[in-house]
């Protein structure tokens, strides 16, 4: 089974007597959203390995500018946690961080330091810019200006919606190795799935053992699938076209950050977390707009160290017409009045008016349950 990053799959989660114990303290309470809490627990089950709390100050610089823990350990997106008000917190000292959607205790942190965050720096080294309709630059711009860094131990599970779907990455490493799968093609997603991830699944299916199919399900920009969509949207399609034994579908309930080729090498990392070895990245991975060009999340693992999960890279995928099929521009040579490009922006439209888009582009089965059921998220990123 492949090592987690960092050499050891972390587990910061308290027992019930630790819980109790530090209920039973009179600590000082710091009210996180609930982006912050799906953090606090992915840090604790192990899915951010090796990190073990929210980023101290040398390490969110070290990220920022070299794109790794201060240690050299290969990392790309800020795991911070923001806050506005620091006047009664000190370093050392122990909080008790807070839902505040419905003031269930999530977390323990040790404090290990407090600051001032550079905003501006972290939007552009992470983000590429400081355009604030860019909706991870809305969202760090929208919080606190200063940053607590410390280890966490995890008290109780947040609340979301769709976490029955979820699966810890120890988990997942025991149903791998129950089924005896040793390579492992996990498949990043936040959206329904049209033909063009089609393609993508069987020839992940192909290279490995098996396919982790693992959408994001936490929270996600306005105009995005409702995730609960998402899900059904793919049982129908592993129930209909898939080998059961070669598929394991999970949700991952963590924000998209739409940090482009950064959130790339994130969720590549997060996969091997869960054991996979193999990480399917197509045309504008994590991509929002036009802020990114759609292949710098090939290149950009060419630019880092190895981080130890074998990268399959995907050119553009379509229909052609010519081929009759889905295809890859490397395995196609036709002129682009024989293609017919697969867009969710153009699907999600289509959708909406309830209509049905070419069985070429979506599965009618597929399309037939999206039309029903058509549900995007409606609330801020937030």
């Amino acid at each position: 089974m492949i090592e987690p990053h960092g050499g050891v799959l972390i587990n910061r989660i308290a027992n019930q007597e630790e819980k109790q114990f530090y209920l039973s303290l009179n600590l000082k309470r710091i009210y996180i959203d609930k982006d912050e809490a799906l953090d606090a627990e992915k840090i604790a089950i192990g899915s951010f390995s090796p990190l073990e709390g929210f980023l101290n100050y040398e390490d969110l610089q070290s990220v920022c500018r070299n794109m790794s823990l201060k240690d050299g350990t290969v990392w790309s997106i800020p795991v911070i946690l923001q806050i506005d008000n620091i006047s009664d917190l000190k370093e050392d000292e122990q909080v008790i961080l807070i839902d505040k959607t419905d003031n269930k205790p999530i977390a323990v942190l040790h404090i290990e330091d407090i600051y001032k965050l550079n905003k501006k720096e972290i939007a552009n080294t992470v983000f590429g810019t400081l355009d604030v309709n860019h909706p991870g630059v809305k969202k760090l711009f929208s919080k606190g200006d200063y940053a607590i860094g410390g280890k966490i131990k995890l008290l109780n599970r947040p609340d979301f919606p769709n976490k029955e779907y979820e699966l810890d990455p120890q988990e997942t490493r025991e149903i791998f190795k129950e089924k005896g799968w040793k390579t492992i093609v996990a498949f990043q997603t936040r959206n329904a799935p049209h033909r063009a991830h089609e393609y993508l699944h069987r020839l992940g299916m192909e290279i490995g053992d098996g396919l982790l199919i693992h959408p994001i399900i936490g929270l996600k920009k306005e105009g995005d699938f409702d995730s609960s969509v998402i899900i059904q949207a793919y049982q129908i399609l592993i129930n209909n076209y898939y080998p059961h034994h070669k598929v394991l579908l999970a949700g991952l309930s963590t924000s998209m950050r739409y940090a482009g080729p950064r959130e790339a090498v994130f969720h590549a990392i997060i996969r091997k977390n869960y054991g996979c070895t193999h990480f399917l990245v197509g045309r504008d991975h994590a991509g929002v707009g036009d802020y990114y060009d759609p292949f710098a999340a090939h290149r950009i693992f060419d630019e880092i160290p190895d981080i130890g999960i074998k990268i399959i890279k995907f050119s553009n995928v379509y229909h052609c017409k010519k081929c009759d099929g889905i295809v890859s521009e490397n395995i196609c040579s036709h002129s682009e009045d024989q293609i017919v490009k697969i867009s969710m922006t153009k699907i999600r439209k289509t959708l909406s008016e309830g209509k049905r888009p070419p069985s070429e582009v979506l599965r009618e089965e597929v399309a037939d349950f999206l039309i029903k059921n058509f549900q995007l998220v409606t609330e801020d990123y937030r």
